[in-house]
């Protein structure tokens, strides 16, 4: 039997048991519980997309400048889109699609032979050693120059 509240008497008895007798479900717990209790007010729920639209646009734009470079930057893309996804359909749309198509080109790629497979690895490890190298060339770092160098003793 819950405390009773002396301000309330058994205001807290009979809400219990109300609830108890409900059909409706219990309120969700954790994180999904927090940001349902956010969303059930106006203000709530603006600042929640608010705050989730800038964090998931900043995650989705330091992911974008980490495309061109070796490292996760289509994954850190993929987390913000799912970010945004907590509050927007239409992110949620765009992260689906990206799945799908991600998909679609592990399944490709699965099928083809050493021979494509081998062809894709030298097409992506020049990219990257290309974007590597003019990356390192606006940072006033000339790979080539200090590669010669270093052959040249």
């Amino acid at each position: 039997m819950p405390i009773q509240n002396s301000e309330t008497g058994d205001a807290d008895v009979m809400k219990d048991d109300a609830a108890a007798r409900s059909a409706m479900p219990a309120r969700r717990g954790g994180l999904k519980g927090w940001l349902d209790g956010v969303r059930s007010t106006r203000a709530g729920a603006l600042t929640l997309k608010i705050v989730v639209g800038v964090i998931g646009a900043l995650v989705v734009a330091g992911g974008l400048i980490m495309v061109p470079f070796p490292g996760p930057g289509w994954l850190v893309v993929f987390a913000g889109l799912a970010v945004l996804a907590t509050e927007f359909h239409w992110a949620h749309k765009v992260l689906e699609f990206g799945k799908q198509t991600l998909h679609a080109w592990t399944q490709w790629y699965k099928r083809q032979g050493w021979t494509v497979r081998i062809l894709v690895l030298l097409v992506t490890v020049a990219a990257a050693a290309v974007i590597v190298y003019f990356g390192m060339r606006t940072l006033g770092v000339d790979l080539l120059e200090i590669a010669q160098r270093f052959v040249q003793r």
